[in-house]
């Protein structure tokens, strides 16, 4: 049985096999796990998990590149075949790496003896993967096997979302002489196309503008000026503004607390009168602008 599955960026192929018992079966298993191994591309993550019905030994004995050496019992013929077909594809025995106790070494277990025949496989690209494995002697799959595991770490990155937004235009901060400036280019533009609905209009209309604006004020981000526009050197808003800093710095210099309960009352009040002038000069100026 072979499972795909996508996680991230990583494709895992999962395959669980059973080697048989029969000589004649389990050559046709050796062949027909080959073909499935062969059809995996290498850019893909590889598992292989069973019941091979083989003896790799305790010690790698020629086949340190498969075999990490913590094995269990003695080698027989079914265990070489799995060490020549994991060298073969350039696989490793993952629970061969792991120093373990001899209970957690044994993956069958019956009356008469105690083996290990059930291995997890995996590329030696991919052996920093796996963290490690274990026998859980207390789980059973069938009748005498007990339940292997293996621990992989895959690490997944978060993907970055790119804000796609058009650039601000902060229209307060266009002083007259650009207005004016910006005015040619925007009278060449003519009467609006009625054509589509009104976001597509609207949308053709706005870019033209802001395309008029940065060639008017020589700038590639789409944010205007670094100054305020005229209604900011108002009389009457730099009156109020500057009667509100008085009022705030005699509130700070207050002493006693009624002196500072009657700077606090005034220092709201002229925050309000400022604020209110301020909005009606630059919505004046706006409304200038837009004309």
């Amino acid at each position: 049985m072979v499972i795909k599955l996508v996680v991230g960026e990583y494709t895992q192929n999962v395959v669980s096999a059973y080697a048989g018992l029969d000589e004649e079966v389990k050559q046709h298993f050796w062949e027909g796990l080959d073909e499935i191994v062969r059809q995996v591309p290498p850019a893909e993550k590889l598992f292989i998990g069973g019941d091979f019905n083989g003896h790799i030994g305790a010690s790698a004995g020629g086949y340190g590149e498969v075999h990490g050496g913590f094995g269990f019992g003695e080698r027989n013929g079914g265990g070489t075949s799995l060490l020549d077909f994991a060298n073969a594809f350039g696989l490793v025995i993952a629970n061969s790496c792991f120093p373990k106790r001899k209970e957690h070494l044994v993956t069958f277990q019956n009356a008469v003896a105690m083996t290990q025949i059930d291995y997890l496989l995996l590329r030696k690209c991919d052996s920093e993967l796996c963290k490690d494995y274990k026998v859980i002697s207390s789980e059973t799959l069938t009748t005498q096997h007990r339940l292997l595991v293996l621990d992989i770490g895959i690490r997944i990155e978060r993907r970055k979302r790119i804000a796609r937004r058009k650039p601000r235009i902060r229209w307060g901060d266009l002083t007259k002489d650009k207005a004016q400036e910006l005015e040619c280019p925007l009278s060449a533009m003519g009467d609006w196309r009625c054509s589509g609905d009104a976001n597509t209009m609207w949308s053709v209309t706005a870019d033209c503008i802001r395309e008029s604006a940065r060639e008017v004020l020589g700038v590639s981000t789409g944010v205007f000026g670094g100054h305020k526009g005229d209604w900011w050197w108002n009389k009457v808003v730099q009156g109020k503004v500057e009667a509100k800093k008085a009022a705030y710095l005699k509130l700070v210099g207050s002493i006693s607390e009624e002196e500072r309960r009657v700077c606090m009352e005034r220092y709201k009040v002229a925050r309000k009168e400022a604020k209110l002038v301020v909005t009606e000069a630059k919505n004046a100026a706006y409304s200038r602008m837009y004309e």
